[in-house]
């Protein structure tokens, strides 16, 4: 790589869906200008440019999934179609002046640390090399598909597609489509397909939890209402308390296991109560009711997925698949089903070994970002910072977020970045690194109230979920309230970090390369 030691940019940002925007906005409020934002897509978006198939929409309210700094406030439904929600990056894009620092179409390759300047390196998809004294990883958890483990797939000569993947100009009209996997994308599509194809085949290998959606058009009068800020915030306000009750309610309970069994009990109850009211048949209501507790699996909402399999032309099977052969699937009992299309509704690479973040990084000594979790458990100070890779900072890493809408951890982990960052700049340091001591007590912390959880006690593990990881982890998530993840994000203490200024690093950004002294020794800020 160039030999060069004075960076491009102060900070360089991968990744413009939600997480780069945000990031991108913190930078801006701490009064950092020169950075870039960097994607693989030509605009922004991420999640909502992977996932445009069918059906595709929020799972969470419209009116809390945005920004506090950008509250929007018309929307066509409660719970908006993806490209309403693409539309809305490209509209935080442009009023929070960030579309001059884009450079789309332009993925990260590799990142290295430049230990003797203090800065990033990264390779990128063009070519190119950038550099920068700071780097922060926005790439999304739902952003690497998952493919199915199931031999000789490569041997399908149909039409073949993961839903993060879809191709458009594949016609499923009349079709007989096969959809592998009954998770939260698989609720959506599903009912789509249903509509359009002549037969559809669902594979189902884990039932999933399904409360009915509270979905309507806003309409004018809706969105009038929301164009008053007080109702707007009070909206919002409500409906994250909501959303983070329903998903991550039982995991900061876990302190509590009475209480929790018992708010969990509850909500599988009416969950019950509402999947008798869509299924009458007891075969298949008992094939689709869950064998694990409420909450081990993200749960999802739906007011169609339930009637799907009371049309003639669906079918719901939940014998395993032995393999593809050529025309279609064969299921362990012998029966073998011919398809023109099958679809892989089988989730994303969260957590897992190449793929949090996608491309190599080598921070102090060499040490890759992929092995060092792989061989250590993934762990990140508040889900942001890891000791051996000074001046970068995570939006999406590991024990970062309280489940619930993802925009809150965005806020808050952004913040966290920028704040670091800033006091970097305000003591004249050029590396800026969180200490052993409190990211260990943070990952002891965090790695045992997880272990805490009904996620390790009550059977979660048989449920398949993205929650625990291939080394039998729980990084996905931190057992806490999003208000508590929100506040430690902006609060934790300052001298957490050591802020250092390396003698041979340049002694002021965008000037020529000046060595500050013949010692590499680095100058410790207090």
């Amino acid at each position: 790589m160039s030999a060069t030691r004075t960076p491009s940019y102060e900070v360089l940002v991968i990744g413009a869906g939600f997480g780069g925007l945000g990031t991108g906005t913190a930078l801006r409020r701490a009064g950092i200008e020169n950075f870039l934002i960097i994607d693989k897509w030509d605009r922004v978006g991420g999640t909502w440019n992977a996932n445009t198939y069918p059906g595709v929409a929020v799972d969470v309210p419209s009116p809390i999934y945005n920004f506090s700094f950008q509250q929007r406030s018309h929307w066509s439904r409660f719970f908006a179609p993806g490209t309403e929600i693409q539309r809305y990056a490209e509209e935080v894009a442009d009023r929070q002046g960030l579309r001059g620092k884009l450079r789309l179409g332009c993925g990260a390759t590799e990142a290295r640390f430049d230990e003797a300047a203090d800065l990033w390196r990264v390779r990128t998809s063009d070519g190119a090399e950038l550099s920068a004294r700071f780097l922060v990883s926005a790439v999304g958890a739902l952003e690497q598909p998952k493919p199915p483990a199931i031999p000789d797939i490569d041997t399908y000569s149909g039409t073949l597609m993961h839903t993060a993947r879809w191709d458009h100009s594949r016609d499923y009209r009349g079709k007989r489509v096969a959809v592998i996997g009954t998770g939260a994308t698989a609720l959506q599509v599903i009912p789509k397909l249903a509509e359009q194809a002549a037969q559809l085949t669902v594979f189902q290998r884990t039932a999933i939890w399904v409360a009915p959606k509270p979905d309507f058009p806003l309409g004018a009068a809706g969105n009038r209402m929301l164009d008053f800020p007080p109702a707007q915030q009070a909206v919002r306000l409500i409906g994250n308390v909501a959303v983070n009750a329903f998903l991550g309610l039982g995991l900061a309970l876990s302190d509590y296991p009475r209480l929790t069994s018992a708010v969990l009990g509850t909500g599988e109850a009416v969950l019950k109560a509402y999947l008798f009211t869509q299924i009458r048949d007891r075969t298949l209501r008992r094939a689709l009711t869950p064998t694990y507790r409420l909450g081990c699996k993200r749960p999802s909402i739906s007011n169609a997925y339930f009637r799907t399999y009371t049309r003639p032309h669906v079918d719901l099977i939940t014998t395993p698949i032995e393999r593809f052969t050529p025309g279609g699937i064969r299921t362990e009992d012998g029966e073998h089903r011919e398809f023109d299309m099958v679809v892989t509704a089988t989730g994303f690479q969260v957590m897992d070994k190449g793929a949090t973040p996608p491309y190599p990084v080598y921070g102090c000594g060499g040490i890759e970002l992929g092995e060092f979790w792989d061989t250590h458990k993934y762990q990140a100070y508040e889900g942001v910072s890891v000791p051996a890779f000074p001046n970068m900072f995570h939006i999406f890493g590991p024990y970062g977020y309280a489940p619930g809408s993802v925009i809150p951890l965005i806020e808050a982990t952004a913040a966290h970045s920028a704040r670091a960052i800033g006091e970097a700049r305000r003591r004249g340091a050029t590396r800026v690194q969180i200490r052993q001591e409190p990211h260990e007590e943070y990952f002891a912390r965090m790695y045992a109230r997880n272990r805490n959880t009904y996620l390790f006690k009550q059977g979660c593990a048989d449920s398949r979920t993205y929650y625990i990881n291939y080394q039998g982890d729980g990084p996905a998530f931190r057992a806490t309230t999003q208000a508590g993840m929100y506040w430690s994000n902006r609060h934790f203490p300052l001298d957490h970090y050591r802020y250092t200024t390396s003698r041979t690093a340049v002694s002021e950004l965008g000037g020529e390369a000046q060595p500050v002294g013949a010692s590499r020794s680095p100058i410790t800020h207090p």
